[in-house]
């Protein structure tokens, strides 16, 4: 989608720091870190949101899910992680494009909100 930061990031006109990379998705360093280890996960199909999944492209979503683990392993986040995706403007969604935060290397705070 033109204008989209991260189809940007994907198509590598804007540089990252690559974590990890297949044919439908692609994963890299947050470059405002919220935890010491902080990774975008994004599809490479550009999905405007959770909103945007659908039973055409919801595979993605679940290959997704099943590389998260192993991500996180690699980072060593043996103690636990924190997955999370904002979808829409009251969940202070920042980038049009459907992407899931990996959050770890410390205690997170028991309280999400």
């Amino acid at each position: 989608m033109d204008g989209c930061l991260f189809c940007k990031i994907i198509a590598g006109e804007i540089p990252s720091a690559k974590v990890y990379e297949d044919d439908c998705m692609y994963a890299f360093r947050d470059i405002n870190p919220q935890a010491p280890t902080h990774i975008l996960v994004v599809p490479k199909e550009h999905i405007p949101s959770m909103d945007g999944v659908t039973a055409e492209n919801s595979a993605v979503v679940a290959k997704i899910f099943e590389m998260i683990p192993k991500i996180a392993a690699d980072e060593g986040l043996t103690g636990g992680y924190r997955v999370i995706s904002n979808c829409g403007p009251d969940a202070c969604q920042t980038v049009k494009h459907l992407h899931f935060h990996i959050l770890g290397g410390r205690q997170m705070a028991d309280r999400m909100a």
